[in-house]
């Protein structure tokens, strides 16, 4: 009887696989047969899966962006305002070794995401519901009074998901400086700016 294989499963397992040899290796040294070997498959196993690098990649960043968005859903549940805009900045922060390594992650992608239109329209998506967020939680601020900063809700989402994005990059290049004080550190002087 042939054995029955659950392809879920074995997709699931080979995102995790990759995104963690992408941490620790970069992109170069993730290629569909380290992937494999790292899996525990026989090289060529990944391709009734993933018919090309590309795929798998994108792939990997879905499934670290959909990591990431769980943590702010948990951590936003029933909250407004700034105090669900500062949950959102605690997981996005690269605050643990498991949020660098999707940093290192996501910034690989990036490079992708730059010759790729079909990676691009991933990275796209992926900052157009965080800018949404943001901006949801800066107009509740602003409308209960917890804000009086003079700049528009669209500016003050764009300098915060920029200042987010930029945190990731600088963490992973010199995560000796940019600790988990110093991120906190930067983040409620951030916050503090939008507070007015």
């Amino acid at each position: 009887m042939p054995k029955i294989v659950d392809h879920d499963r074995r997709r699931a397992e080979i995102v995790q696989t990759t995104w963690r040899v992408i941490a620790r290796r970069g992109l170069d040294g993730a290629t569909l047969r380290e992937v494999a070997a790292e899996a525990g498959y026989a090289n060529g196993a990944l391709k009734p899966y993933f018919p090309a690098k590309a795929d798998l990649l994108e792939a990997t960043f879905r499934h670290v962006f959909a990591r990431t968005n769980a943590r702010i859903s948990a951590a936003t549940d029933g909250l407004d305002g700034f105090d669900a805009l500062r949950a959102f900045c605690l997981e996005v922060l690269p605050l643990d070794p498991n949020r660098l390594d999707e940093a290192r992650v996501v910034i690989t992608f990036w490079q992708q995401a730059l010759r790729d239109p079909a990676q691009a329209e991933v990275n796209d998506a992926a900052m157009a519901q965080w800018r949404t967020n943001i901006r949801t939680w800066l107009d509740a601020a602003r409308r209960s009074g917890q804000t009086t900063a003079p700049v528009s809700v669209e500016t003050a989402a764009e300098t915060l998901l920029s200042f987010l994005l930029g945190t990731q990059v600088a963490a992973v290049f010199d995560p000796a400086f940019n600790s988990t004080d110093q991120l906190m550190d930067q983040l409620d002087s951030q916050l503090q700016l939008l507070h007015g």
